[in-house]
Protein backbone atom coordinates (compact mmCIF):
# COMPACT_ATOMS: atom_id res chain seq x y z
CA UNK A 1 0.00 0.00 0.00
CA UNK A 2 2.93 2.30 0.90
CA UNK A 3 4.44 1.47 -2.51
CA UNK A 4 1.05 2.68 -4.25
CA UNK A 5 0.80 5.75 -2.04
CA UNK A 6 3.75 7.15 -3.01
CA UNK A 7 3.55 6.12 -6.71
CA UNK A 8 0.34 8.44 -6.65
CA UNK A 9 1.87 11.31 -5.13
CA UNK A 10 4.82 10.47 -7.57
CA UNK A 11 2.76 11.11 -10.41
CA UNK A 12 0.76 13.94 -8.98
CA UNK A 13 3.31 15.85 -8.44
CA UNK A 14 5.16 15.90 -12.24
CA UNK A 15 1.37 16.33 -13.45
CA UNK A 16 1.53 19.42 -11.31
CA UNK A 17 4.38 20.75 -12.67
CA UNK A 18 4.13 19.91 -16.22
CA UNK A 19 0.63 21.39 -16.23
CA UNK A 20 2.10 24.63 -14.76
CA UNK A 21 4.65 24.88 -17.26
CA UNK A 22 2.98 24.42 -19.72
CA UNK A 23 -0.32 27.11 -18.76
CA UNK A 24 2.55 29.81 -17.68
CA UNK A 25 4.55 29.78 -20.80
CA UNK A 26 2.73 28.51 -23.86
CA UNK A 27 0.82 30.61 -26.37
CA UNK A 28 -2.57 30.61 -27.07
CA UNK A 29 -2.12 29.53 -30.97
CA UNK A 30 0.94 27.43 -30.01
CA UNK A 31 0.98 23.55 -30.97
CA UNK A 32 -1.61 21.28 -28.76
CA UNK A 33 0.15 20.61 -25.34
CA UNK A 34 1.42 16.94 -24.51
CA UNK A 35 0.48 15.47 -20.96
CA UNK A 36 1.46 12.00 -19.91
CA UNK A 37 -0.52 9.53 -17.88
CA UNK A 38 0.81 5.70 -16.62
CA UNK A 39 -1.53 3.01 -17.17
CA UNK A 40 -1.79 0.07 -14.08
CA UNK A 41 0.91 -2.39 -13.97
CA UNK A 42 -1.41 -5.10 -15.79
CA UNK A 43 -1.38 -2.76 -18.96
CA UNK A 44 -5.42 -1.53 -18.61
CA UNK A 45 -6.51 1.79 -17.93
CA UNK A 46 -9.84 2.86 -16.66
CA UNK A 47 -11.68 6.14 -16.20
CA UNK A 48 -15.28 7.78 -15.58
CA UNK A 49 -16.63 10.41 -17.88
CA UNK A 50 -19.15 13.26 -16.79
CA UNK A 51 -20.34 16.79 -17.81
CA UNK A 52 -22.96 19.15 -17.14
CA UNK A 53 -22.11 19.28 -13.44
CA UNK A 54 -21.32 22.34 -11.49
CA UNK A 55 -24.50 23.42 -9.67
CA UNK A 56 -23.08 23.56 -6.13
CA UNK A 57 -24.56 19.98 -5.27
CA UNK A 58 -28.45 20.74 -6.55
CA UNK A 59 -30.42 18.70 -9.37
CA UNK A 60 -28.55 15.35 -8.10
CA UNK A 61 -24.93 16.21 -8.60
CA UNK A 62 -24.45 15.08 -5.01
CA UNK A 63 -25.61 11.85 -6.00
CA UNK A 64 -23.63 11.37 -9.37
CA UNK A 65 -20.60 12.19 -7.16
CA UNK A 66 -21.41 9.62 -4.83
CA UNK A 67 -22.39 6.76 -7.18
CA UNK A 68 -18.87 8.03 -9.03
CA UNK A 69 -17.13 7.18 -6.08
CA UNK A 70 -18.15 3.78 -5.65
CA UNK A 71 -17.58 2.92 -9.12
CA UNK A 72 -14.29 4.34 -9.25
CA UNK A 73 -12.99 2.50 -6.51
CA UNK A 74 -14.74 -0.74 -7.98
CA UNK A 75 -12.60 -0.10 -10.85
CA UNK A 76 -9.75 1.41 -8.98
CA UNK A 77 -9.84 4.06 -11.94
CA UNK A 78 -6.86 6.38 -13.27
CA UNK A 79 -8.84 9.99 -13.52
CA UNK A 80 -11.72 11.33 -14.24
CA UNK A 81 -12.51 13.17 -17.97
CA UNK A 82 -15.16 16.35 -17.42
CA UNK A 83 -16.80 16.84 -20.89
CA UNK A 84 -17.18 20.73 -19.69
CA UNK A 85 -20.12 23.36 -18.55
CA UNK A 86 -18.13 22.67 -15.29
CA UNK A 87 -19.58 25.86 -13.28
CA UNK A 88 -23.28 27.07 -14.00
CA UNK A 89 -25.13 29.06 -14.18
CA UNK A 90 -22.28 31.20 -16.23
CA UNK A 91 -18.80 29.63 -15.52
CA UNK A 92 -16.24 31.25 -12.81
CA UNK A 93 -16.19 35.01 -11.81
CA UNK A 94 -12.82 35.01 -10.65
CA UNK A 95 -10.17 32.88 -9.79
CA UNK A 96 -11.16 32.35 -6.12
CA UNK A 97 -14.52 31.87 -6.88
CA UNK A 98 -16.22 30.01 -4.36
CA UNK A 99 -18.00 27.77 -6.76
CA UNK A 100 -14.81 26.25 -7.72
CA UNK A 101 -15.15 24.79 -4.09
CA UNK A 102 -18.87 24.33 -3.52
CA UNK A 103 -19.60 22.64 -7.04
CA UNK A 104 -16.00 20.67 -7.09
CA UNK A 105 -13.85 20.28 -4.43
CA UNK A 106 -16.69 19.59 -1.73
CA UNK A 107 -18.46 17.37 -3.83
CA UNK A 108 -16.55 14.80 -5.33
CA UNK A 109 -15.06 13.76 -1.72
CA UNK A 110 -14.57 9.93 -2.56
CA UNK A 111 -11.29 8.88 -2.58
CA UNK A 112 -11.35 7.54 -5.76
CA UNK A 113 -12.07 10.00 -7.15
CA UNK A 114 -9.03 11.79 -5.61
CA UNK A 115 -7.12 11.51 -8.87
CA UNK A 116 -6.63 13.52 -11.89
CA UNK A 117 -9.54 15.76 -13.59
CA UNK A 118 -8.84 15.89 -17.13
CA UNK A 119 -11.35 19.27 -18.01
CA UNK A 120 -12.55 21.13 -20.80
CA UNK A 121 -14.69 23.94 -21.25
CA UNK A 122 -18.38 23.93 -22.42
CA UNK A 123 -20.45 27.09 -23.61
CA UNK A 124 -21.40 28.45 -19.77
CA UNK A 125 -18.07 28.07 -18.73
CA UNK A 126 -17.32 30.85 -21.64
CA UNK A 127 -20.12 32.87 -19.74
CA UNK A 128 -17.96 33.10 -17.05
CA UNK A 129 -14.16 34.50 -16.72
CA UNK A 130 -13.10 31.18 -18.86
CA UNK A 131 -9.70 32.32 -18.39
CA UNK A 132 -10.08 31.70 -14.88
CA UNK A 133 -10.54 27.73 -15.27
CA UNK A 134 -7.54 27.59 -16.91
CA UNK A 135 -5.50 29.33 -14.13
CA UNK A 136 -2.87 26.96 -12.80
CA UNK A 137 -3.66 28.92 -8.84
CA UNK A 138 -7.05 26.75 -9.03
CA UNK A 139 -4.48 23.69 -8.41
CA UNK A 140 -3.57 25.66 -5.54
CA UNK A 141 -6.85 25.02 -4.38
CA UNK A 142 -7.21 21.48 -5.83
CA UNK A 143 -4.45 19.40 -7.14
CA UNK A 144 -7.07 17.78 -9.37
CA UNK A 145 -8.13 20.08 -11.28
CA UNK A 146 -6.10 20.07 -14.98
CA UNK A 147 -7.83 22.16 -17.53
CA UNK A 148 -6.96 23.44 -21.05
CA UNK A 149 -8.92 25.01 -24.03
CA UNK A 150 -7.39 22.12 -26.28
CA UNK A 151 -4.49 19.48 -24.88
CA UNK A 152 -3.66 15.64 -25.83
CA UNK A 153 -3.23 13.25 -22.45
CA UNK A 154 -1.28 10.32 -23.35
CA UNK A 155 -2.04 7.58 -21.47
CA UNK A 156 0.28 4.90 -23.65
CA UNK A 157 -2.20 1.97 -25.19
CA UNK A 158 -4.93 5.18 -25.55
CA UNK A 159 -4.24 8.80 -26.45
CA UNK A 160 -6.65 11.32 -25.78
CA UNK A 161 -7.37 14.71 -28.18
CA UNK A 162 -9.40 17.39 -25.45
CA UNK A 163 -10.74 19.58 -27.77
CA UNK A 164 -12.30 23.18 -27.73
CA UNK A 165 -15.58 23.32 -29.24
CA UNK A 166 -17.51 25.89 -28.53
CA UNK A 167 -15.84 28.57 -30.04
CA UNK A 168 -17.16 26.71 -33.39
CA UNK A 169 -20.54 27.33 -32.92
CA UNK A 170 -21.97 29.81 -34.90
CA UNK A 171 -24.96 30.84 -32.27
CA UNK A 172 -23.04 31.70 -29.93
CA UNK A 173 -21.03 35.02 -31.82
CA UNK A 174 -24.20 35.77 -33.91
CA UNK A 175 -27.09 35.54 -31.65
CA UNK A 176 -25.72 35.18 -27.78
CA UNK A 177 -29.05 37.22 -26.77
CA UNK A 178 -28.64 38.33 -23.14
CA UNK A 179 -25.64 36.17 -22.74
CA UNK A 180 -22.13 37.83 -22.83
CA UNK A 181 -18.81 35.32 -23.78
CA UNK A 182 -15.50 35.40 -23.00
CA UNK A 183 -13.77 35.19 -26.17
CA UNK A 184 -10.21 36.21 -24.88
CA UNK A 185 -7.62 33.70 -26.54
CA UNK A 186 -9.92 32.89 -29.08
CA UNK A 187 -9.85 36.19 -31.24
CA UNK A 188 -9.34 36.29 -33.96
CA UNK A 189 -11.82 33.31 -34.30
CA UNK A 190 -11.02 32.09 -38.15
CA UNK A 191 -7.41 31.73 -37.00
CA UNK A 192 -7.87 30.30 -33.99
CA UNK A 193 -10.17 27.42 -35.85
CA UNK A 194 -7.74 26.33 -38.39
CA UNK A 195 -4.79 26.46 -36.53
CA UNK A 196 -6.86 24.33 -34.03
CA UNK A 197 -8.01 21.72 -36.41
CA UNK A 198 -4.69 21.89 -38.28
CA UNK A 199 -2.71 20.65 -34.94
CA UNK A 200 -5.65 18.07 -34.40
CA UNK A 201 -5.07 16.45 -37.79
CA UNK A 202 -1.35 16.49 -37.32
CA UNK A 203 -1.50 15.19 -34.13
CA UNK A 204 -4.19 12.27 -35.18
CA UNK A 205 -1.79 11.05 -37.83
CA UNK A 206 0.98 10.81 -35.69
CA UNK A 207 -0.73 8.89 -33.15
CA UNK A 208 0.33 5.24 -32.68
CA UNK A 209 -1.80 4.63 -30.06
CA UNK A 210 -4.43 1.57 -29.93
CA UNK A 211 -7.32 3.70 -29.14
CA UNK A 212 -7.75 7.20 -30.15
CA UNK A 213 -10.09 8.78 -28.00
CA UNK A 214 -11.45 12.85 -28.90
CA UNK A 215 -13.38 14.99 -26.03
CA UNK A 216 -15.29 17.86 -26.70
CA UNK A 217 -18.25 19.28 -24.89
CA UNK A 218 -20.53 19.82 -27.89
CA UNK A 219 -21.41 16.38 -29.44
CA UNK A 220 -21.31 15.44 -32.70
CA UNK A 221 -23.69 13.10 -33.29
CA UNK A 222 -26.86 13.42 -30.66
CA UNK A 223 -30.59 12.82 -30.37
CA UNK A 224 -30.68 15.12 -27.53
CA UNK A 225 -32.26 18.50 -26.63
CA UNK A 226 -29.45 20.77 -28.88
CA UNK A 227 -28.67 17.48 -31.38
CA UNK A 228 -26.31 17.55 -33.76
CA UNK A 229 -23.67 20.41 -34.05
CA UNK A 230 -23.56 21.09 -37.56
CA UNK A 231 -20.48 23.09 -37.37
CA UNK A 232 -18.79 19.97 -35.96
CA UNK A 233 -20.44 17.75 -38.58
CA UNK A 234 -18.69 19.72 -41.50
CA UNK A 235 -15.65 20.79 -40.16
CA UNK A 236 -14.41 18.31 -37.27
CA UNK A 237 -15.62 14.88 -38.26
CA UNK A 238 -14.11 14.36 -41.72
CA UNK A 239 -11.12 14.49 -39.30
CA UNK A 240 -12.07 12.09 -37.22
CA UNK A 241 -12.85 9.84 -39.62
CA UNK A 242 -9.84 10.33 -41.88
CA UNK A 243 -7.52 9.66 -38.75
CA UNK A 244 -9.59 6.65 -37.71
CA UNK A 245 -10.98 7.96 -34.23
CA UNK A 246 -12.64 5.53 -32.48
CA UNK A 247 -14.47 7.22 -29.71
CA UNK A 248 -16.62 10.92 -29.78
CA UNK A 249 -16.76 11.80 -26.13
CA UNK A 250 -18.94 14.72 -25.64
CA UNK A 251 -21.60 16.53 -22.84
CA UNK A 252 -23.94 19.23 -23.57
CA UNK A 253 -27.05 17.61 -24.01
CA UNK A 254 -28.03 16.62 -20.49
CA UNK A 255 -28.39 12.89 -20.99
CA UNK A 256 -26.80 9.95 -21.38
CA UNK A 257 -26.38 8.13 -24.79
CA UNK A 258 -24.90 6.42 -27.35
CA UNK A 259 -24.81 6.72 -31.18
CA UNK A 260 -23.17 4.70 -33.89
CA UNK A 261 -23.38 5.31 -37.41
CA UNK A 262 -22.89 3.48 -41.00
CA UNK A 263 -20.59 5.82 -42.26
CA UNK A 264 -17.75 5.42 -39.70
CA UNK A 265 -16.77 3.20 -36.74
CA UNK A 266 -16.36 5.80 -34.49
CA UNK A 267 -18.92 6.00 -31.31
CA UNK A 268 -20.45 8.65 -30.25
CA UNK A 269 -20.34 8.77 -26.55
CA UNK A 270 -22.97 11.64 -25.08
CA UNK A 271 -21.99 11.95 -20.71
CA UNK A 272 -23.76 15.45 -19.96
CA UNK A 273 -25.92 14.29 -16.68
CA UNK A 274 -23.74 15.28 -13.98
CA UNK A 275 -26.41 17.06 -12.58
CA UNK A 276 -29.37 18.53 -14.00
CA UNK A 277 -31.31 16.55 -16.88
CA UNK A 278 -34.33 16.99 -19.16
CA UNK A 279 -36.81 14.28 -18.62
CA UNK A 280 -39.23 14.81 -22.26
CA UNK A 281 -36.82 15.83 -24.84
CA UNK A 282 -36.00 12.99 -27.44
CA UNK A 283 -35.67 13.46 -31.07
CA UNK A 284 -35.65 10.87 -33.55
CA UNK A 285 -32.27 10.39 -35.29
CA UNK A 286 -32.67 9.95 -39.59
CA UNK A 287 -29.06 9.42 -39.94
CA UNK A 288 -27.56 7.09 -37.45
CA UNK A 289 -28.78 4.43 -34.44
CA UNK A 290 -29.34 5.44 -31.47
CA UNK A 291 -27.78 2.57 -29.50
CA UNK A 292 -29.03 4.03 -25.78
CA UNK A 293 -30.78 6.83 -24.76
CA UNK A 294 -31.30 8.23 -20.82
CA UNK A 295 -32.83 11.09 -19.94
CA UNK A 296 -32.23 11.48 -16.43
CA UNK A 297 -28.74 11.84 -14.46
CA UNK A 298 -25.51 9.53 -14.44
CA UNK A 299 -21.75 8.68 -16.41
CA UNK A 300 -19.91 6.60 -18.06
CA UNK A 301 -17.34 4.37 -17.36
CA UNK A 302 -14.53 3.18 -19.84
CA UNK A 303 -12.13 0.68 -19.26
CA UNK A 304 -9.12 0.11 -21.98
CA UNK A 305 -6.34 -2.81 -22.73
CA UNK A 306 -4.97 -2.75 -25.28
CA UNK A 307 -6.99 -5.11 -27.10
CA UNK A 308 -10.49 -4.31 -25.57
CA UNK A 309 -12.64 -1.63 -24.75
CA UNK A 310 -15.73 -1.35 -22.51
CA UNK A 311 -17.97 1.30 -21.97
CA UNK A 312 -20.68 1.17 -19.31
CA UNK A 313 -23.38 4.05 -18.40
CA UNK A 314 -24.91 3.91 -14.88
CA UNK A 315 -27.60 6.47 -13.95
CA UNK A 316 -27.90 8.35 -10.60
CA UNK A 317 -28.55 5.47 -8.25
CA UNK A 318 -25.70 3.40 -9.67
CA UNK A 319 -28.39 0.89 -12.00
CA UNK A 320 -26.15 -0.06 -14.69
CA UNK A 321 -28.16 1.17 -17.68
CA UNK A 322 -25.77 0.16 -21.05
CA UNK A 323 -23.60 -1.30 -21.92
CA UNK A 324 -20.92 -1.73 -25.25
CA UNK A 325 -17.44 -3.53 -26.03
CA UNK A 326 -14.83 -3.64 -28.65
CA UNK A 327 -11.97 -5.89 -29.56
CA UNK A 328 -8.68 -5.02 -31.37
CA UNK A 329 -6.37 -8.02 -33.02
CA UNK A 330 -2.82 -8.06 -31.77
CA UNK A 331 -0.67 -7.41 -35.08
CA UNK A 332 2.16 -9.77 -35.17
CA UNK A 333 5.50 -8.92 -36.56
CA UNK A 334 6.12 -11.91 -38.04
Amino acid sequence: MAYSHNKNKNIEIFLQFTFILCICFVPNFAELQRFKHPIKEDGSLSFLVVGDWGRRGWYNQSEVAFQMGKVGEKLDIDFVVSTGDNFYDDGLTVVDDPAFEQSFKYIYTAESLQKPWYTVLGNHDYRGDAEAQLNPVLRNIDSRWHCLRSFILDAEIAEFFFLDTTPFVDLYFKNPKDHTYDWRGVSPRRTYLANLLKDLAMDLSESRARWKIVVGHHGIRSTGHHGDTQELVEQLLPILKAHKVDFYMNGHDHCLEHVSCSDSPIQFLTSGAGSKAWMTDFKKHYKCDVDFFHLGQGFMSVQFTETDAKIVFYDVFGNVRHKWSSSKQLHSDM
